[in-house]
C-alpha cells in the first residue's frame, strides 16, 4: 500500500533525527547558518515576544529565537518527529533555556489559539507538509495582529547553468552524500524530491497573500537555492 507525503516524511525524520544536524551542514555547504543569521536580523525579534517554530526539527531556529526573545519571553517549537524533538530537547537542556517548550504536533492543525505569538517560523520545512497553502493559514490563524509569519526555505534557481547544476546536485549527488554519512540513500532521495517540486519564490509569496498575509516579500540566498519569505498580519 502506497504511504501519503505525511506517512512517508513521518518515516524519514523519524529514521534520518540521528544525522540530521550533520547534513544540513554537509548538504548546504555550513549556507544554511548565515541564511537563518540573516533571517532572524530581518526579523528584528524583540525582548519578552512570542515566538512559534512550526516544523522546528532538532530546535536549532527555536533555540536561535528563545535566545532574542529573553527570559522575559516565549518560545514554542512543533514538530511531528518525536525522534527529532528529543535531539532539541537535549540542545535546550544544555543551554538551560527555561523559555522555550517543545511540542509534539501537527503543522497542519496547529494546537494553539488564534492571535497567539509575535512571531511564526517555518524553516526548511514547508516542503515537507502535505499542503502548503493549509499550513500557511494555520500559520496566519495563530500569528497576533500585527506579527509576522516567516518561511525560511530551499527554493528554485532561475539563472541558466545553475539552475541545471542545483537540480543535478540535489539529484544525484545528495542521496550519495546521504549514504555515505548518515546511511540513509532512500531517505535523502526523498529530500531532493520535496525540494525539486517545492514552489518558486514569487509562487510562494502569492501562497503567503492568499493565506491572509500583507506585505509579503522574500529574498533570495546564494543564487536562489534558498529564499526567505516574511508577511504581516
Amino acid at each position: 500500500m502506497q504511504q501519503s507525503k505525511e506517512e512517508r516524511v513521518h518515516s524519514v525524520f523519524e529514521k534520518i533525527y540521528g544525522s540530521y544536524d550533520k547534513m544540513n551542514s554537509v548538504i548546504s555547504f555550513q549556507q544554511h547558518l548565515r541564511w537563518r543569521k540573516d533571517t532572524m536580523k530581518k526579523m528584528n525579534v524583540q525582548k519578552g515576544s512570542k515566538a512559534l517554530d512550526v516544523c522546528c526539527g532538532t530546535a536549532d531556529w527555536s533555540i536561535a529565537l528563545a535566545e532574542a526573545v529573553g527570559e522575559s519571553g516565549k518560545v514554542v517549537g512543533l514538530d511531528f518527529s518525536k525522534n527529532m524533538l528529543k535531539i532539541g530537547e537535549e540542545k535546550i537542556k544544555d543551554r538551560k533555556l527555561t523559555q522555550v517548550e517543545l511540542v509534539h504536533g501537527n503543522a497542519m492543525e496547529l494546537p494553539f489559539a488564534d492571535n497567539s505569538f509575535d512571531y511564526v517560523t517555518i524553516g526548511f520545512g514547508l516542503r515537507n507538509v502535505p499542503d502548503y497553502l493549509q499550513v500557511l493559514k494555520e500559520m496566519h490563524r495563530v500569528a497576533k495582529p500585527g506579527g509576522i509569519a516567516v518561511c525560511l526555505e530551499t527554493s528554485q534557481p532561475t539563472l541558466f547553468g545553475y539552475k541545471q547544476a542545483y537540480y543535478f546536485y540535489f539529484r544525484f549527488i545528495m542521496p550519495m552524500v546521504g549514504k555515505l554519512f548518515a546511511k540513509s540513500f532512500n531517505e535523502y532521495s526523498w529530500l531532493q524530491e520535496s525540494a525539486r517540486d517545492f514552489p518558486g519564490m514569487k509562487e510562494l509569496a502569492g501562497m503567503f497573500e492568499e493565506a491572509g498575509f500583507k506585505n509579503v516579500t522574500f529574498k533570495p540566498y546564494s543564487g536562489g537555492v534558498a529564499a526567505v519569505h516574511i508577511g504581516t498580519k
